[in-house]
C-alpha cells in the first residue's frame, strides 16, 4: 500500500493510468488480421475480362451447383497454398489465380483435347 500512496497523489491519477491505456484488440495470425481473413473468405469468385469472353465465345453456362463447386475447389486449392490452379468442374476447366479468387480462363471439353496445362502449381478435380 505504501508504494501506491507514494507514487500517486490521488485516486484519479491511478484510475487514469488504466483508462488511458490503448488496448490492442486487433489479433493477427501470420501477419494477417481477422478482418483481412474474413474478406478473403467471403469474397466471391471473380472472372477476368478474358475468362468472361471465353465463357461467352464457348457458350459455357455455369449452373448454381457448378458455381458452388468451383468456389469449393478454389477454397481447397487455397488451403493447400496453391497460387495458380486448374479446377475441373464436370467437363469445364478453369485456370484460377487462387489468392485473388479470379478465374483467368475457362475451357470446355472440346478445348481441352491437348490435356496440357502450363503455368499452374496445383489441380483440383470437383
Amino acid at each position: 500500500m505504501k508504494n501506491i500512496i507514494n507514487n500517486y497523489s490521488s485516486i484519479e491519477q491511478l484510475t487514469n493510468q488504466y483508462l488511458n491505456k490503448q488496448k490492442s484488440t486487433e489479433k493477427k495470425i501470420n501477419g494477417i488480421s481477422f478482418e483481412e481473413i474474413l474478406k478473403q473468405q467471403t469474397q466471391p469468385v471473380k472472372f477476368s475480362k478474358h475468362a468472361s469472353m471465353r465463357l461467352t465465345q464457348r457458350n459455357i453456362n455455369l449452373s448454381d451447383d457448378q458455381s458452388m463447386r468451383l468456389q469449393k475447389g478454389i477454397a481447397a486449392a487455397d488451403s493447400k497454398g496453391v497460387n495458380d490452379s486448374l479446377v475441373l468442374v464436370d467437363d469445364i476447366a478453369f485456370i484460377v489465380n487462387v489468392p485473388s479468387k479470379t478465374v483467368v480462363t475457362a475451357m470446355d471439353q472440346a478445348e481441352t483435347n491437348s490435356n496440357v496445362f502450363t503455368n499452374i502449381d496445383g489441380a483440383v478435380i470437383m
